[in-house]
């Protein structure tokens, strides 16, 4: 476990690819899953990721959105659940998601919010090999503080935290300027039983990925104290965006 201030990450592979290898992967497709509890910054690190190395990000939120928007079947389903305030179900979350995934067979990607479920990362397996999972553990006072401050405009998902990170004017979305609603279950007195929920759900999931030797957890209080150690993995594994492309050709 390599620490620094208050991040640390720990490296749950149990070898590391040689530089052959390395330059024989930046041939390929990458494929990659972040996860984390509500509030754990995966918004943020995802963007960055994106940014970084060129990958397209994949939102299962957006997905849902995109789908509710456009009344197809799926998304007038899962808009049943949304509005009695229920969790989309697996078979749902899965008819929305994997037809998208299986268009991208020709991209890289970066996936933010799926799976949540031991059903929904079977069914994933199932479509695609994933290259690498990030998962975000956070202490639980953080969480609370930061979801505390938490707003978001329902439209858009787009999120936004009056600590370090407000709106323009407050209480209104940049974009569109209607306004931001805070969650019922941001509130502190719903919180414990939401990440107590997470914890539950994706115990089984992480346990997967770690058996499969692909799963990186990154430990910390601050985003940006984190993102230095998954910018560097992410390095030895996919070329960033302002590498050469003789990095891209596999050795010989």
């Amino acid at each position: 476990m390599l620490r620094n201030g208050t991040a640390s990450v720990r490296n749950d592979t149990d070898t590391v690819r040689g530089v052959a290898g390395y330059k024989w992967r930046m041939a390929k497709l990458f494929r990659a899953v972040i996860m984390g509890p509500p509030g754990s910054g995966k918004g943020t690190i995802s963007e960055r990721i994106a940014q970084r190395f060129a990958l397209t990000r994949l939102s299962s939120g957006d997905f849902v959105r995109e789908n509710i928007a456009a009344n197809t079947d799926a998304g007038v389903l899962a808009k049943t659940y949304i509005e009695r305030g229920l969790l989309v179900p697996d078979h749902v979350m899965t008819r929305l998601l994997l037809p998208r995934l299986e268009e991208m067979t020709r991209h890289s990607w970066l996936m933010d919010g799926f799976p949540r479920t031991l059903a929904q990362a079977k069914a994933l397996n199932s479509t695609c090999d994933l290259d690498l999972v990030i998962s975000l553990n956070i202490p639980y006072e953080t969480l609370k503080e930061r979801l505390s401050d938490r707003w978001i405009h329902p439209a858009s998902g787009r999120v936004y935290n009056m600590g370090f990170n407000p709106p323009h004017v407050q209480g209104r979305d940049d974009i569109s300027g209607e306004p931001l609603i805070q969650h019922d279950d941001d509130k502190p007195e719903a919180l414990v039983a939401r990440l107590r929920h997470y914890k539950d759900m994706a115990k089984p999931i992480i346990d997967l990925y770690k058996s499969k030797g692909i799963l990186h957890t990154f430990s910390g209080t601050e985003t940006d104290r984190i993102w230095p150690y998954i910018n560097s993995l992410l390095s030895t594994k996919i070329p960033s965006t302002s590498q050469t492309d003789t990095q891209r050709i596999p050795m010989p």
